[in-house]
């Protein structure tokens, strides 16, 4: 069993080290005058740590808002540890967002993004360099932080956070297992359609 306050710390550790997300990030955290700690090495058991990281998750994506990225999302999740195998993790759906689905050809599936990107296409003309990047690492060993799941069950999960690491995995074949966090709720497919 996993609780909301280890996806809220898990969720801003990956945005941390996102190139999309991670500078403002550290702009919120110097304004509240909070250090980096707080996300690179959570204490879950102290309350005011988590409530600052639920305020930041608030302030950049909405968290607790239901707005942006978390327009819709239940209030109520089951969050749970698992571990996919590589025919799980391939039937992950990306998130409903123009780029996921652009880089998908229209699936949202992450084994479609990587046949393409091997192809050469670019969603938006975006560059496909950071997911190659990523991929070269895991095939150096490198193990990548939980992905955060999420679906009404486990039958048929999207991604809500590491779809780049879940790409990564896919251009390289899925050859490892893939740690996750798994939140459940009967109300998720409002989000995760």
């Amino acid at each position: 069993m996993s609780t909301e306050d280890e996806m809220v710390a898990c969720f801003l550790s990956g945005e941390l080290s996102s190139r999309r997300f991670g500078q403002n990030l550290r702009r919120r955290l110097a304004a509240t005058g909070q250090a980096e700690r707080l996300l690179t090495h959570p204490d879950l058991s102290e309350a005011g740590a988590n409530l600052a990281r639920r305020r930041l998750l608030a302030d950049t994506r909405g968290y607790g808002e239901n707005r942006d990225l978390f327009e819709n999302f239940p209030a109520r999740v089951r969050w749970s540890r698992a571990v996919l195998s590589a025919d799980e993790a391939a039937g992950v759906r990306y998130v409903d967002y123009s780029y996921w689905v652009e880089l998908s050809g229209g699936s949202r599936r992450p084994n479609d993004a990587a046949a393409r990107i091997k192809a050469g296409v670019r969603a938006f003309d975006v560059p496909n360099e950071p997911f190659v990047d990523a991929a070269r690492a895991l095939l150096g060993g490198e193990r990548f932080p939980a992905l955060i799941l999420v679906g009404e069950n486990r039958d048929d999960l999207v991604c809500l956070e590491g779809h780049l690491r879940l790409t990564a995995y896919a251009l390289v074949g899925f050859p490892v297992d893939v740690e996750c966090l798994i939140g459940t709720a009967p109300t998720m497919g409002r989000w995760a359609r």
